[in-house]
């Protein structure tokens, strides 16, 4: 069977009103950076059902012994923001996934060719190939960026079928640059937006997440 690129955008309540809180153009940054976070801390607990390794434990509770499923602790979970927007959607995820680690990966965008170049880059030389990576990007729009920071981590030893990513809203230019480069990824959205503008912006979108977050 043809893999393809699966895409869910979670119908839970609270996923739809931050949304709406970060799309609104009045909101304050202070109150966008909280939409973000929640955005990041609801998404993730969407996009790690049944993704994560489990085991089966035997745990002594007040009364007896009984089985338990639990998560493997030596299943390496890391998180990649890529900045600056990603870490508006950080803190959210390490809610969800205290123990993940953190590998930064810095990307601008030309305003003009919009072409993605990397100005920052903490990824490892290697990773464990069992490691399932979350990747944290607000805006899935031309799909430059989100496809050079793929193929980086593949670059790394990371099949994208171990990868995810958590996006606040993405658009139909990436999803089908993803879909016909790594037909096994999973996204989850909180929405899909019609169409990309010619400054390379998602509309109706919410602008510039990096900027509204950060106030700048």
């Amino acid at each position: 069977m043809t893999q393809q690129l699966r895409i869910y955008v979670p119908p839970h309540p609270l996923i739809k009103n931050w949304l709406a809180m970060a799309r609104d153009a009045a909101t304050p940054s202070v109150l966008f950076r909280t939409a973000m976070r929640e955005l990041g801390r609801w998404l993730t607990y969407e996009a790690i059902r049944e993704w994560l390794p489990t085991e089966e434990v035997t745990i002594q509770t007040p009364l007896a012994a009984t089985t338990a499923t639990m998560i493997n602790a030596e299943a390496p979970i890391a998180i990649v923001p890529i900045l600056r927007a990603g870490l508006a959607l950080l803190d959210g995820a390490l809610e969800v996934l205290p123990a993940a680690s953190i590998y930064h990966l810095g990307m601008v965008r030309d305003e003009e060719t919009l072409e993605a170049s990397c100005y920052l880059n903490k990824l490892p030389e290697k990773f464990d190939p069992q490691t399932r990576i979350l990747i944290t990007e607000p805006m899935l729009a031309t799909g430059g960026t989100i496809v050079a920071v793929i193929e980086e981590l593949i670059g790394r030893g990371i099949d994208p079928s171990f990868i995810r990513i958590i996006a606040i809203v993405a658009a139909p230019p990436a999803l089908q640059k993803l879909s016909q480069a790594y037909p096994g990824l999973v996204i989850y959205s909180a929405g899909i937006d019609e169409h990309v503008n010619d400054l390379g912006f998602i509309v109706p979108g919410l602008g510039d997440a990096g900027d509204r977050s950060f106030g700048t």
